[in-house]
């Protein structure tokens, strides 16, 4: 029996053991990564964000990105969806070449990547409903009818039926982020980027935006890429992890190959707020 003291052992790893010899994404035969970052560079005029960026996500992994506050984690998201541009080096995918990508060509890319947002980020003046259709309008996505029929199917997959007609002031935090990975899934990506998703929400609701990353991911096949700073989400949805750190990945491996890490600064990040750091000692 589990000492009282002792942490749950993550979902993730629960669900390895329960399948004998199961591989992640990463370590099938043949894989191929569907997003590239080579040698990136990014600064914010003196400030320097990456000097040498280069990592890859695999077709139906969740990948976390952890590091410490004002590393660059959410930057590398809004690089790969054209929100912002690369100093140098190379973005791909899908096979294209993002930074060099047209503002049309970017919309496109859009329908295939839709991200979470901090906060969710949804429109105040408008109602769910309309929150939810913003993109696939955007995208020319159906009929009026199709339209209506997709949010009602994703706000059942996210557990929010029949709240088309509420405003987003009249939802809690948590429902306000269930919204927004409704609004992020209507658009069926094959990408989905969730930036810092549980930041603000009590643990139960922590636990449940969790589930349905995972959830989608089974679901719906998605490759899903986290950024976080919750060591709990980090070891439940995770396939692999990777660390932001000194204006470069210094780490990417498994969780299991993480706590292992001779990377002194990763040692301490993965304990998640549990225990002491060494120089406290």
């Amino acid at each position: 029996m589990s000492s009282p003291h002792e942490r749950p052992r993550p979902r993730r790893e629960q669900a390895a053991d329960g399948a004998a010899g199961a591989l992640r994404p990463h370590q099938r035969p043949g894989a191929e990564p569907i997003i590239q970052f080579r040698n990136v560079r990014k600064a914010f005029g003196r400030q320097v964000v990456y000097e040498d960026l280069s990592l890859d996500v695999f077709p139906g992994e969740t990948l976390t990105i952890i590091g410490g506050s004002g590393q660059g984690k959410s930057v590398m998201l809004k690089l790969l969806i054209g929100l912002l541009r690369a100093d140098g080096g190379s973005i791909q995918a899908f096979g294209q070449e993002v930074t060099t990508l047209a503002e049309r060509d970017l919309l496109h890319l859009r329908s295939k990547v839709a991200m979470l947002f901090q906060g969710a980020a949804l429109f105040d003046s408008m109602s769910v409903e309309e929150n939810i259709k913003y993109p696939l309008i955007e995208h020319g996505w159906g009929t009026a009818a199709e339209m209506d029929q997709r949010v009602d199917e994703v706000l059942h997959m996210v557990d929010m039926p029949g709240v088309q007609k509420k405003k987003p002031s009249e939802l809690s935090g948590g429902m306000r982020k269930r919204v927004g990975l409704a609004r992020a899934i209507a658009i069926q990506p094959e990408v989905i980027l969730y930036d810092e998703p549980t930041t603000g929400l009590d643990p139960i609701n922590v636990r449940r935006i969790n589930g349905l990353i995972l959830s989608l991911q089974q679901r719906l096949g998605v490759t899903s890429v986290v950024v976080t700073h919750d060591m709990d989400t980090v070891f439940t949805v995770t396939d692999r992890l990777a660390m932001v750190y000194e204006k470069r990945i210094a780490f990417a491996g498994t969780p299991e190959e993480a706590r292992n890490a001779e990377l002194r600064y990763l040692r301490e990040f993965v304990q998640g707020g549990w225990g002491t750091l060494d120089e406290d000692l």
